[in-house]
């Protein structure tokens, strides 16, 4: 497996959310061959899904940047060799900006 040679970058989740999320790229780069980083965002993204609740989106690549709202908790972005991975539940964003309990990440992998 390769969960020890996961580099995370950015994350607000919670310690045992982040080992599920490294746990399951692993899991994934044993199923999927890095060539196929579509397969590998869904298997990750549907896991998440079922795991914690809907609403997940997952990005898998060598070469791409990104700048999301996500909910609170809910950001990793962590690179595994020359494979970059950006996992967050995404949010649409609150009626009243003050009460803004989400946040906004910029990532260029």
């Amino acid at each position: 497996m390769l969960e020890g040679k996961a580099v995370v970058g950015e994350t607000d989740m919670l310690q045992k959310m982040q080992q599920d999320a490294l746990h399951l790229a692993a899991e994934a780069l044993d199923s999927f061959d890095v060539t196929e980083p579509t397969e590998i965002a869904r298997f990750i993204k549907k896991e998440f899904d079922r795991v914690y609740g809907p609403g997940w989106q997952c990005i898998v690549g060598t070469d791409f940047g990104s700048f999301v709202t996500h909910c609170f908790g809910c950001f990793i972005h962590f690179q595994i060799g020359s494979l970059a991975i950006l996992l967050f539940r995404g949010s649409a964003g609150p009626e009243n900006p003050a009460a803004d309990k989400d946040h906004d990440f910029a990532v260029k992998s």
